[in-house]
């Protein structure tokens, strides 16, 4: 897990798996329409290719320049947008030893009322160094890809208490080694429909019907797979301090000449702003998820437990820890075994607010997978730290 993330994972809680949310305007940027901000950051990794045996360690420098705009183009009319180029070099890494990465944002939000909101974003990423790597992939194996992600969510009133949103997700995923694209390039679109009821002021029931399609770009006719989601839920916030989210279905899994499924599909988060900039937030996930070795295995059946906190020592002094735990079930193809896969992934940092433009971050990262499949274990640690500043 990036260290970055550690710090704002817990403030995106309700963004459960299913759905990306829109993150919110990172507080340097917030008051401003343009913001520049330059990281720079020196960290240790043990494991630089996250491979099962022939670990290589190195030191990583890495400089990450970034251009955001955020405004109001009109009175019901926000717009934002970001540029951010990462840079990576190791100095112990076969082949390149600088690699680069991209990724692009747009979001645009309009509120045709107080009642009707649209809502569309794209994020477009070229990865270089990815950071979660592939579970039983050869070492060195180079696992660079691009990919895209477009939400949409349109959201109206049909009735004073009545709302309905539809919202769809596409997300394409390029691989740039010729034998990952052959096995791992695919398109996934995820169709929903939502209608909520307000039970009470602070509390909002749910109901979803869901359609996803996942196609993948050669060989789909072993690979390909769709599934029809129904669940219900709520959103309810409990106190001032503390909101929860609920989410109880069934989803039923089609795939393409393979045995076919049905299983349990669970969304719950729960989020405790205890003080001022401290927070504690955790939530589970059952559902059915895209595997890394898809000769062996349809899909995964994951379970995932996460829990974030933030807190703010001083107004300047902020630690932050995530943990993130996944006993997971990877389903074997036809004639094949299932095999059990445990992940456990921790991130730390504490961060020191120098003054208006500069922050300062020490972090640690681990990232363990134990798994009966024996070449998709592995074991990585990071620690490093870094400076950002903004302008």
């Amino acid at each position: 897990m990036n260290y970055v993330r550690v710090l704002i994972v817990g403030g995106l809680v309700a963004a459960l798996p299913a759905w990306g949310v829109y993150a919110p305007i990172p507080e340097q940027e917030q008051g401003k329409e343009w913001t520049v901000t330059i990281r720079g950051d020196i960290s240790h990794d043990d494991n630089i290719f996250g491979s099962q045996s022939g670990e290589i360690s190195s030191t990583v420098y890495e400089v990450s320049p970034k251009v955001a705009f955020n405004a109001s183009v009109t009175d019901q009319t926000f717009l934002s947008a970001y540029y951010q180029l990462t840079v990576d070099h190791y100095t112990n890494r076969p082949g390149d030893k600088t690699l680069d990465s991209h990724e692009f944002m747009a979001r645009l939000a309009h509120a045709f009322s107080s009642a009707t909101t649209l809502d569309v974003s794209d994020i477009y990423s070229i990865v270089k160094n990815p950071e979660s790597l592939l579970s039983g992939i050869p070492i060195n194996t180079d696992q660079s890809y691009k990919r895209n992600e477009f939400n949409g969510r349109f959201t109206t009133s049909v009735a004073p208490q009545f709302g309905i949103t539809p919202k769809f997700r596409s997300v394409i995923y390029r691989y740039d080694n010729s034998s990952l694209a052959s096995d791992l390039d695919r398109t996934e679109n995820l169709f929903g429909l939502e209608g909520s009821y307000d039970v009470l002021p602070e509390m909002k029931a749910v109901i979803e019907y869901r359609h996803e399609d996942v196609s993948y770009r050669t060989g789909g006719s072993n690979k390909d797979k769709n599934t029809d989601f129904l669940i219900g839920g709520f959103d309810y916030s409990v106190a001032k301090k503390l909101t929860a989210t609920g989410r109880l279905g069934y989803q039923w899994r089609h795939r393409d000449h393979e045995r076919d499924t049905s299983t349990p599909y669970v969304e719950t988060s729960l989020k405790y702003d205890y003080a001022r900039g401290s927070y504690f937030s955790a939530g589970y996930v059952y559902t059915l998820e895209e595997t890394s070795n898809v000769d062996l295995y349809t899909d995964v059946k994951v379970n995932r437990f996460f829990a974030n906190v933030q807190h703010a020592i001083t107004p300047l002094i902020v630690a932050s820890a995530s943990v993130t735990y996944e006993p997971s079930v990877l389903q074997g193809r036809r004639g094949l075994p299932n095999r059990d896969e445990d992940t456990t992934r921790v991130g730390l940092a504490l961060s020191y607010l120098l003054d208006k433009n500069w922050v300062l971050i020490v972090h640690y990262d681990y990232d363990n997978v134990d798994s009966e499949d024996l070449s998709r274990g592995q074991n990585r640690t990071r620690f490093g730290a870094g400076a950002t500043y903004a302008f």
